[in-house]
């Protein structure tokens, strides 16, 4: 049984390898901001789960837009996160003032790290059913951190490109105390959450595994 994952992010894909899973890695173009923007006009602002739930579905869907996976019979998966703090949902910094300034923020603060996930089976091209889920996993940034560390650390680049400036599997790690909840949600997708979506579409996990 193949999975298709519908992400660039080299994180999530790090998961599913160390997970035992060798995914068709298919990154798809979604611009986030237009698609929050129009949907919180229409319907109001988003919750938290709902915010990483739309992005999921939108990555895993547009991957049918681009390619109509004529002949492929498996499981395609989109992924967001995104961390809320003080009731904001704060996505990937882009630059490193930003970043900078997302650290002088969140320092000593509790933060939470949502992660959205959401499974398509797809059989000859044709969506078949689906499934998807929200965790959240909360996490509190060192109270100890000085201006020159944050310095040297947006130097490196690592924070531009991950929700909430930071990662725990990498040189954030050493700016961040304790975390309550799954740690790979943080990573970039919840791995049990994974588990559970394809076993919800018919799946068992060493099909996939094995794949």
């Amino acid at each position: 049984m193949q999975l298709i994952l519908a992400s660039a992010s080299p994180a999530r894909l790090a998961l599913l390898r160390q997970a035992g899973i060798e995914p068709i890695v298919r990154p798809t173009d979604v611009d986030e901001d237009l698609l929050v923007e129009a949907h919180e006009a229409e319907h109001g602002p988003l919750a938290a789960d709902a915010y990483v739930l739309l992005l999921a579905r939108a990555k895993a869907e547009a991957l049918l837009d681009q390619d109509p996976l004529t002949g492929f019979d498996g499981l395609v998966l989109g992924g967001d996160s995104s961390l809320e703090l003080d009731g904001a949902m704060l996505g990937k910094p882009h630059t490193p003032e930003r970043a900078k300034e997302r650290w002088l923020q969140q320092r000593g603060r509790e933060a939470t790290l949502h992660s959205g996930h959401w499974m398509l089976r797809v059989q000859g091209g044709r969506i078949e059913d689906s499934a998807h889920v929200a965790t959240a996993t909360t996490l509190r940034f060192s109270a100890d951190i000085d201006e020159a560390e944050i310095d040297a650390y947006v130097a490196t680049g690592e924070p531009l490109q991950v929700a909430g400036a930071f990662t725990i599997d990498g040189r954030g790690a050493a700016f961040i105390d304790t975390i309550s909840g799954d740690p790979s949600t943080v990573i970039g997708m919840s791995i049990p959450a994974v588990r559970r979506l394809a076993r919800e579409l018919g799946v068992p996990w060493p099909a996939l595994a094995e794949s």
